[in-house]
């Protein structure tokens, strides 16, 4: 802990990537977790790609409310609220992986969702936002997603499905923060999902340090500056004000 303490402080920008270990603790349910009562016998990976919502938006769009209605009754966890704290004594910039919205309720004011926003509606035709309103309190199998009132398209969710393209604005700010931070602390991430993985490694490049807090092993091997093995909710409150 000491050492990376020692690497996370000072007043200069800090970076903060985030993945779904981040929100673990506030026991937001993960992609597959969500699949449980009415949703068992549905493949969560058939569900989140633009094939699917073209041959049956009904389901899907039930679905992604019944995702928003669960992550809605999440709180932010420590980890989420020493992220926020930390605002008011540097620079802070959050990059996620996660499409809740658990760094805005904890109070964190720049927050880039390279993954998309459970909450960020818009017309899948014309990409307009909509309001939608809140999501129904229980499952249910079949929704008729709202129409769009500028050009007749249909709302859907705004998250990034399988095959899609990130949005091109969060992820330029990804990279630009990264990349003038005055350290990158990575929470709750595998490592695993690109482009996002490549984060760590551009930090790397520019010779800035690069902590990371994981509960399992390192999902950065030596793109890692100082590793330490906790939660998100064990470790931050720790590390940002200790």
């Amino acid at each position: 802990m000491t050492e990376a303490r020692l690497a996370l402080s000072g007043d200069g920008p800090l970076v903060v990537l985030t993945g779904a270990g981040m929100s673990a603790e506030s026991g937001v349910p993960t992609f597959r977790d969500a699949h449980t009562g009415l949703w068992q016998r549905y493949d969560p990976a058939a569900l989140a790609t633009p094939e699917a919502w073209a041959r049956d938006r009904d389901t899907v769009w039930a679905w992604y409310r019944w995702r928003e209605h669960l992550v809605s009754g999440a709180e932010p966890n420590p980890g989420h609220l020493a992220v926020a704290r930390a605002q008011a004594d540097r620079d802070v910039v959050v990059v996620t992986q996660n499409v809740d919205d658990l760094h805005e309720r904890a109070g964190s004011g720049s927050v880039h969702h390279v993954h998309g926003s459970l909450f960020a509606h818009r017309c899948d035709t014309c990409g307009a936002s909509m309001d939608v309103g809140p999501p129904p309190a229980e499952p249910i199998d079949r929704l008729t997603p709202p129409v769009c009132g500028r050009c007749g398209g249909w709302s859907r969710p705004g998250v990034v499905w399988f095959g899609e393209m990130l949005p091109s604005q969060p992820w330029n700010a990804a990279v630009d923060a990264v990349t003038s931070a005055a350290v990158v602390l990575v929470v709750g991430t595998s490592g695993l999902v690109h482009p996002a993985a490549s984060l760590p490694g551009l930090a790397v490049d520019a010779r800035i340090p690069v902590v990371e807090v994981n509960p399992g092993p390192s999902g950065l091997g030596s793109d890692v500056s100082v590793y330490v093995r906790a939660t998100a909710g064990q470790a931050l409150p720790a590390l940002l004000h200790p």
